[in-house]
């Protein structure tokens, strides 16, 4: 769809050619671990005691000092990971208001997950990379890979779903490609943010099974594969120690045991105390005296915890010089990886290739979930007037949310471009409204307004031949917003009951949502299509309406178990204190039963399935072919399986790998995701998919041994296209 909006586009252009340095693409040539290492040595060696301090700490909102007597820069971090901030004055959190720092909103990184396509996340990785090197960003504050515990939590539309080997291969090519750039990843939060809730103050209490296996997967591949450059603790305490001085965490796990050789960034305010800092693990302590969004009371840069209280007891050899010295070198290093590499690139913003894989991310992650009487693709020339409602057709979904808001040249919403298809078949109501609560919690809406909107909306429908409803979450508090959980399951502002007495009204109904987290969907179920959206940024309607047309066939899959009600998912089965704690202390005893783990194996049938995501065509999966069924544990093996396109269009497989134990003697899940492939087919084409079955399929952590083990007998793999379906199976032994 290039018809008007194109031109909009291509004037902006023009005004970002003129005021842009030249743009480059280029790969960055990265130092040698060595050249890194002699670097850092050299410049430590001219150092001062005064100078490595002040290497550890903020000298600005977002900004921290470099060695300016040696010609070290600073670095400047900014939120991500969607895109880059707008800039903020030096000290407080007010809109500095400049006139060049509008860019490309990208989708929310559920939306990556959803693409289930890795290839799409490099894609992603560069192209917000190049935004953040062209504003001159050296520490990109994202992306995010806290697990989805459960489905309140205000910030899980900037993670990667619930299941830790999909946010582990989705964050890994994002995080190479932005760093190729010469941008440093901060991968956030760790970890164990898994609610906003008393996110300053909570305690979580969870089994080191569950660590293992589930909360710290994803950090570990995106250290140890991804190579991540830099990291942020979070809020909330492990062990009853803050994570952003926690010397388990920071030290012995991350940094001992994963060989760690970045710097640590504390969240904005999450440092609390220079002893437990300094010997924590802590190595740039950004943000003291703030609650991260709002509030700040800086009494000056020297007295933070890092800064002349740490120096004091350096000086006094209270806390040995090798402690700061470990610190400055890792603040160092990551300097000249970003801000002072020679071979960094300029980067670009507001580019077209930037627009065009923002729809491209956008139309890969949106899921069908629903189309009865296959209603969609949509067939304009059946219908004489097609009404929309809902306010997500014309809202900003860029705006709000806390730290990942985001200030666009231009967003083209769902209304705009289903207007520029339909022209003037369409025809609109808000139907209800949200407020503009975005930095605050939910306040009170005037009811009477609300049933306006609604009898609006109804009345309009009495004469539609086709509705289609764009509604769902938003970025307000207590929707998808940092500092914020939601309050409900169901959605909000009087949705359900508009959705079910609009599919009353008028049967041929499409119901969209945009949102980051699962919701109840039962208001749906005399709808006949259905569309989850995630947030899809700037392109957010151009992608919606390439789908609904069908111009783009949908192949996304859901990251996320969408359940019938909220006390299915198992947090919520030990009352408060499984959320959202009690006195500050909140308790995960379901263990590794977070999302499918738990509704599989307990028989719980959910609304949607992980994994779930329905096509304009049709596939089939045949029988899978391993070059052994018995194996020993350390073998790796080959299985492949031909996927066919049966129908009559061309489109996207993801075929999820699987992998189960029968009569196991040890608490495991029924299967656990452990692989999957996105495979393009032609109407009738055949191909074969092939995985590489390695021992760490079958191992389990062992919280007696401390250890990765792997049980002796029979396991089955299940090929699917949702974590339900079992399209194809193959039973292996392992002695």
């Amino acid at each position: 769809m290039r018809n008007g909006i194109l031109n909009y586009r291509q004037i902006i252009r023009v005004s970002l050619i003129i005021m842009s340095p030249l743009v480059s693409n280029t790969v960055l040539a990265q130092y040698s671990q060595q050249e890194l290492n002699d670097k850092v040595k050299t410049t430590l060696e001219k150092m001062t005691t005064h100078e490595k301090i002040q290497l550890l700490h903020a000298t600005g909102k977002f900004t921290s000092l470099g060695v300016p007597r040696l010609g070290i820069k600073e670095l400047h971090h900014s939120d991500g990971p969607h895109g880059v901030r707008a800039e903020v004055d030096w000290n407080n959190w007010n809109v500095a208001n400049w006139n060049n720092d509008s860019i490309v909103a990208f989708p929310s990184l559920t939306c990556l997950a959803a693409t289930w396509n890795r290839e799409l996340s490099a894609k992603y990785g560069h192209a917000v990379g190049e935004e953040f090197a062209f504003r001159d960003k050296h520490v990109m504050l994202g992306p995010g890979v806290t697990i989805n515990r459960m489905p309140l939590n205000g910030r899980s539309f900037e993670y990667m779903g619930e299941d830790p080997y999909l946010a582990s291969e989705m964050v890994v090519p994002y995080i190479q490609k932005v760093q190729e750039l010469g941008v440093a990843c901060c991968l956030k939060h760790f970890f164990l943010n898994n609610q906003e809730t008393n996110r300053m103050r909570v305690n979580v209490n969870v089994s080191e099974r569950a660590v293992n296996e589930i909360y710290l997967p994803a950090f570990k591949k995106a250290v140890q594969k991804g190579g991540v450059w830099t990291i942020m603790g979070s809020y909330n305490k492990w062990k009853n120690e803050y994570c952003c001085q926690n010397d388990t965490l920071l030290n012995k796990i991350l940094k001992d045991e994963w060989g760690f050789d970045g710097a640590v960034i504390s969240d904005w305010g999450g440092v609390h105390d220079t002893w437990q800092a300094a010997t924590g693990g802590m190595d740039i302590e950004m943000g003291t005296f703030t609650n991260g969004k709002t509030t700040d009371r800086s009494s000056g840069w020297d007295t933070y915890y890092l800064a002349n209280p740490f120096e004091k007891l350096i000086n006094e050899g209270k806390i040995p010089m090798s402690v700061l010295d470990d610190k400055a070198s890792r603040v160092l290093r990551t300097i000249f990886r970003t801000a002072m590499n020679p071979n960094r690139v300029y980067g670009s913003q507001c580019s077209d290739e930037h627009y065009d894989i923002c729809q491209e991310i956008g139309e890969e992650g949106i899921v069908l979930m629903k189309n009865e009487k296959n209603i969609l693709p949509l067939n304009a020339s059946k219908y004489k007037k097609i009404l929309v409602v809902g306010e997500n057709a014309t809202r900003s979904l860029t705006l709000g949310g806390g730290s990942s808001e985001l200030k666009t040249k231009y967003d083209i919403s769902p209304l705009e471009a289903l207007q520029s298809v339909f022209k003037d078949k369409i025809e609109y109501a808000q139907g209800y409204y949200s407020g503009n609560a975005m930095y605050a919690r939910q306040t009170k809406l005037d009811e009477n307004e609300q049933k306006r909107l609604h009898d609006e909306a109804l009345q309009k429908a009495k004469t539609a031949d086709l509705i289609i409803y764009i509604g769902g979450l938003n970025k307000n508090g207590n929707q998808d917003c940092e500092d914020t959980d939601r309050k409900e399951y169901q959605l909000s502002f009087g949705q359900p009951e508009l959705i079910k007495r609009l599919s009353q009204i008028q049967k041929n109904m499409i119901v969209v949502t945009f949102g980051g987290n699962p919701f109840d969907t039962s208001c749906m179920n005399d709808v006949p299509a259905f569309l989850h959206c995630w947030y899809l940024g700037s392109m957010s309607g151009t992608a919606l309406s390439n789908v609904i047309t069908g111009k783009t066939n949908p192949s996304g899959k859901l990251p996320v178990t969408f359940a019938n009600n909220l006390n299915d998912y198992p947090c919520f089965h030990y009352g408060e204190k499984g959320y959202p704690g009690v006195d500050y202390q909140v308790y995960y005893d379901e263990g590794i039963y977070v999302g499918y783990r738990y509704f599989n194996t307990n028989n719980v049938k959910p609304a949607y399935a992980f994994g779930h995501g329905l096509s304009y065509t049709t596939f089939k999966y045949g029988k899978p072919v391993i070059t052994t069924n018995t194996i020993s544990k350390t073998d790796t093996i080959q299985v492949s399986i031909p996927i066919t396109n049966t129908g009559k269009r061309q489109g996207k497989e993801v075929v999820q790998l699987y992998v189960g134990m029968k009569n196991s003697k040890i608490d495991r899940p029924a299967k656990e995701l452990k692989d999957f492939t996105k495979v393009s087919l032609m109407p009738g084409e055949t191909k074969t998919v092939t995985f590489d079955i390695t021992p760490d399929y079958f191992k389990y952590y062992d919280e007696g041994t401390k250890s990765w083990n792997i049980e002796s007998g029979k396991y089955t793999l299940f090929f699917n296209d949702s974590e339900i379906s079992n399209k194809s199976i193959l039973d292996i032994s392992i002695e």
